[in-house]
């Protein structure tokens, strides 16, 4: 029968535990500063002794202070030096992780793993990605780094613990990451197709509405002209005023057709940029529109028109449709007056209603802003967002004839060359359509 301790042999054994315990701090604590210079360890084989004559105080501060787990495996495992981050990894104090065995803190599944990186020769690889299991439960992933350390008292390991805690949840984001890109890769082919689809209708139209749309129109053009031409008298007044509003019908519907092919050819048809000197490209406008010019007397003055990139052929599409519309929409008895002018400006200064899509002015770019002004009937800027719209018109057409879609040709191609346009007027009072272009 186990003898009853006494009250007072409880006290005398609590204090040489107590005792032991300081001892042991302090060892560790020496160990940690450098003042130890050996240990003593006691073995399968009896006492073995461990110098840390060859280890400097430097040498330990780095090791203390380093963000990798360091620690050194005696034998079978038994840790017999860590430094704090080690202890932080497996949530243990420092003072109670040294004289266990390593594999306490390494996950089941993975002991067999930690073993063979252990015991694989000094030429083999050994670094392994395993488990750890803290004293609270977490698990956390590490790569270990061992090296074989041949010193006086025998052989030790020397183990490298990193934590990829922080690189395994970067590389799972990473994964949500691509399989979201990926999704909307797939989305993103799928509205190409469609786009592709839609293109090609859109030139399947145009085929259509430059043959076989445009020949009945001039079938009836030329039959009515026939008409008038060999059967005038016979018709009678108000037959010939039949004829002649059929046949401005027909014109009508060939204008609106071309029309709608040059604005589908904006979409379909992107010719490479180049420089394109918009002062020399204004004078050939010019030069195409001198019969408008000369029969309406207008006066237009330019200067300062600056060089841009481009497409050519859009760029004077864009300048022909805003030359006739000033000279189209002029005041009755009022010769027709338009300026051309040009400054650059910085994206900060631009209307955001007037880009096709918003400029990031954090990082300031600079633009050509081009002004065409007219003092023409003008408009309510109230419309200004209507008059670029296809089929859009301010005006009954028995006054001011057109197909409704020259203004939404030109804010096409302006978007197109990723910039940007808009206007500004009062009834009676003129206009000023404004092009912003990349400088």
């Amino acid at each position: 029968m186990k003898q009853v301790q006494s009250y007072a042999d409880l006290v005398a054994e609590n204090e040489r535990l107590r005792l032991q315990l300081e001892e042991a701090t302090d060892t560790i604590q020496a160990i940690r500063t450098g003042q130890v210079d050996a240990l003593v360890v006691e073995g399968r084989e009896g006492h073995e002794l461990y110098t840390l004559k060859t280890a400097d105080l430097t040498y330990r501060v780095i090791i203390e202070t380093m963000n990798e787990g360091a620690v050194t495996l005696g034998l079978g495992g038994l840790i017999v030096y860590c430094n704090s981050t080690f202890a932080s990894l497996v949530d243990k104090p420092l003072s109670q992780v040294i004289g266990l065995s390593f594999y306490n803190f390494v996950s089941p599944d993975c002991r067999a793993l930690c073993q063979s990186v252990f015991t694989a020769e000094a030429g083999e690889k050994r670094r392994a990605e395993l488990t750890l299991i803290s004293t609270l439960g977490n698990l956390v992933p590490c790569l270990l780094s061992v090296t074989t350390l041949e010193l006086d008292e025998g052989t030790s390991l020397s183990v490298i613990v990193t934590d990829l805690t922080v690189q395994k949840e970067t590389q799972q984001l990473l994964r949500q990451n691509n399989d979201r890109l990926e999704k909307s890769n797939m989305a993103l082919e799928v509205s190409n197709n469609a786009l592709n689809l839609s293109n090609d209708n859109l030139q399947q139209f145009a085929y259509v509405a430059s043959h076989d749309l445009q020949e009945p129109l001039r079938k009836i053009q030329s039959f009515g002209d026939l008409l008038r031409t060999n059967y005038g008298p016979e018709l009678g007044e108000q037959g010939l005023d039949m004829i002649g509003r059929m046949g401005s019908a027909a014109t009508r519907m060939s204008l609106l057709i071309k029309d709608l092919l040059n604005y589908s050819r904006l979409t379909t048809e992107q010719a490479p940029f180049e420089s394109v000197n918009l002062y020399a490209l204004l004078v050939d406008t010019l030069d195409d529109l001198s019969v408008a010019i000369d029969e309406s007397g207008a006066v237009i003055d330019y200067e300062n028109l600056p060089v841009v990139d481009g497409d050519p052929a859009q760029l004077q599409q864009l300048f022909l449709n805003l030359l006739s519309n000033a000279l189209k929409f002029r005041r009755p008895n009022t010769t027709p007056h338009i300026q051309l002018s040009a400054r650059q400006v910085l994206s900060a200064d631009i209307p955001v209603s007037a880009l096709s899509v918003p400029i990031d002015n954090a990082q300031s770019r600079a633009f050509h802003e081009i002004s065409v002004a007219d003092n023409g009937i003008g408009f309510d800027e109230k419309y200004v967002d209507r008059i670029f719209q296809v089929f859009q018109r301010l005006h009954g057409k028995t006054h001011y004839p057109g197909s409704g879609v020259g203004l939404a040709i030109a804010r096409k191609v302006v978007f197109n060359h990723r910039g940007g346009l808009t206007a500004y007027s009062k009834p009676g009072e003129g206009a000023t359509f404004i092009i912003y272009l990349p400088a």
